[in-house]
Order: structure tokens, then sequence, then C-alpha cells
């Protein structure tokens, strides 16, 4: 009897030794880590974008000398300030703004007749746009008036609502730190030697190269989504995927494992929904509105519009972001692992001393 009474308990005791073999302390913290990045993802993307609220949008105003005060300062005195606008002399002045990447929106006042012209570039971007009009259209009924819309600068027919910048800008992050990823694991998840960590930054370079030309191939001349610029798109993917591999390295010389969610944090949690690919920085809320340009998806995404459709206007500061990243993630991965090595000659004297 006491021997028959005694089985289940050990078949109880053997699964739960299974059950820790199976899944060990290491794994839990992992998924738990998962489970963060997915609600990260949900609370992000849907903060983001679920309900859109334009705040300041740059308008240019060209209207009559006798009405232009007063209808800059109504416009700007709208409730909630969705627009910001500014008065021009003249159509031209007010034209090479909106395609300089100074406003989003520009309104034409009519000299004679009801019918003002908003004049918009949806290139980059058509949600700015189609804020602004709907705005106006409903400040005109009051003031019995109607607006009609002009794109000056509209997105290639591949490219029909603009977002293929953000698309493939959005490619070359995840490319950038999936393969800072592949080079941790392939060395076993060591945090690297300063001569394995040199190596590992100068892996990423002919990556991000042909990163950068992979891209432009198929934006180009296989999906004619952004025709031209083929070898400035190229050297903006080296720079994007350069500096989120570089970033990855870094991260993952830091802090291993964990590294990898704190790049996918700031590349695609934070980085994408607040790049202004979907939607612009005035359309969103105040917190992405404020990091969205600081970071590699927004200050490239920025770059690849500009470049492709507004003759490379706006974009010097995107690009000192993107070098400012690399550059970061290049002196980090050093550092770290510098500090590491010298770490490792002082536990082995230590470890000598004590045996």
């Amino acid at each position: 009897m006491s021997h028959e009474a005694s089985r289940p308990e050990g078949r109880g005791v053997g699964a739960l030794a299974e059950l820790r073999d199976a899944i060990s302390t290491r794994a839990v913290l992992v998924m738990l880590g998962v489970l963060l990045l997915q609600l990260g993802f949900a609370l992000s993307y849907m903060g983001a974008f679920h309900a859109p609220k334009p705040h300041r949008i740059p308008m240019v105003v060209v209207a009559p000398q006798a009405v232009e005060k007063d209808l800059v300062n109504r416009l700007n005195a709208l409730p909630g300030e969705p627009l910001q606008v500014s008065a021009v002399t003249d159509r031209a002045q007010a034209r090479a703004r909106l395609l300089d990447r100074r406003a989003d929106a520009v309104l034409v006042v009519a000299v004679a007749g009801r019918t003002d012209t908003l004049l918009v570039a949806s290139a980059g971007g058509p949600s700015a746009g189609d804020a602004a009009m709907k705005i106006l259209q409903t400040v005109d009924r009051t003031q019995d008036r109607q607006v009609v819309v002009r794109d000056i600068r509209p997105p290639a027919a591949g490219d029909s609502r603009g977002l293929s910048s953000f698309y493939l800008v959005l490619s070359w992050t995840i490319g950038g730190y999936l393969a800072a990823s592949a080079l941790n694991m392939a060395a076993g998840s060591k945090r690297p030697t300063l001569r394995r960590a040199l190596v590992r930054l100068a892996a990423m370079v002919p990556y991000a190269f042909i990163s950068g030309i992979g891209g432009a191939i198929i934006v180009g001349p296989v999906l004619n989504c952004l025709p031209g610029s083929f070898w400035e798109l190229v050297g903006i993917g080296t720079l994007v995927v350069f500096a989120s591999g570089a970033v990855g390295v870094a991260l993952q010389s830091l802090a291993g494992t964990i590294g990898l969610g704190l790049t996918i944090l700031i590349f695609t949690i934070l980085g994408n929904p607040s790049s202004g690919g979907v939607y612009p920085a005035s359309l969103l809320p105040p917190f992405w509105r404020a990091v969205g340009q600081a970071l590699p998806p927004g200050a490239g995404t920025t770059v690849v519009r500009n470049t492709v459709y507004f003759d490379g206007n706006a974009t010097t500061g995107a690009l000192w972001i993107l070098g400012a990243w690399a550059f970061a993630g290049i002196v980090v991965t050093i550092l770290s692992a510098a500090l590491h090595g010298r770490r490792r000659p002082v536990r082995a004297e230590a470890a000598g001393t004590t045996a």
C-alpha cells in the first residue's frame, strides 16, 4: 500500500521537474519581454493613429491686402489651433514654400468671385492637405465661399498614397537591426571583444550597401514606386541600414538579448508610428510629434520623400540625425567592448588569487 501511495507523488515531482526543464526561468523572462513588446506595439500604433487631430498644420495664405490680416488672424484663432498660417505676397512665393517643405498647404484667395484655391503637394503625404481642406471647407461655408484643391506635386503612379517612402525605410531599419542580431546569435550571443565588435561593425557596411541597392531596385525599376534618384536612394539606404545595424550591435553589446528588445522599441515601436509616414507630425498626438523626427525611421522617411519628390529640400537636419545615430552606435559598441575586455582580466586575476 505504501509503495502504491507513493507513485502519484513521484509522478507529480517528475512532471514538475520536466516542466521546469522545458520552461526555464530565462525562457519565462524572454516571454515576458516579448509580451511587453507586443503590448507596446498595440499602444504605440493605436495611440498614434486612432484619432488623428490637426495641430498647427503649416499653411501659407495669398490674399488681397484688404482681407489678408483678418483672414490670417481668423484662421490662427480656430479652436484647437489646427492651422499655423502666415501670409506671403504672391502665388509664386507661396508655391516655393510648399515645394521647399516649409508649408503643407497654400490657400489662394480669389480676387474676384467666391471660389478659392488650395494648393497641396500630396507626394509629401496626403493627410495634412486633406485635413487642411476639411478645415477650410468648414470655414468657407460660414462665409458663403468655396474651395477647390489643386495638387501641384502628386506622388508617382506606383505610389498612390505616398507611403512607399515609409515602407522602404521600414524595411531598411528592420533589416539593419535583424542583421545585427544575426551577427550576435552567430557568436553564441557572447558580448564581443573589441576585435569582434569592430568586425561586426565592418560587416554591417557591405550589408547596408547591398540593402540600399536592393531597396532602390525594388522601388525603382521593379515596382516604379519611387522612380528616379536611384543612387541617392542607395546612399540613403546604406546610411539608414548602417545606423540601425550599428545601434543594434551597440545595444546587444551592452545588454545581450535584451538589447534586441531595446532596438525594436526604439526603431519599430516608437520610430515607425511617429515617423510621419502615415500621418505627419501635425496630425499626431504630442509625444509622437515630439520624438518622430529625432528617430531614424522619421528622419529616413523625410530624406527619401524629399529627395525623390522635392529636389532634396529640407533633408539636411534629417541626414544629421541619421549620421548621429550611426556614430553613436559605433562609439557605444567600441566603448562597451573595451570596457568588457578590461573586466575579464580583472576577474581572471581575482579567480587566480582565490585559487
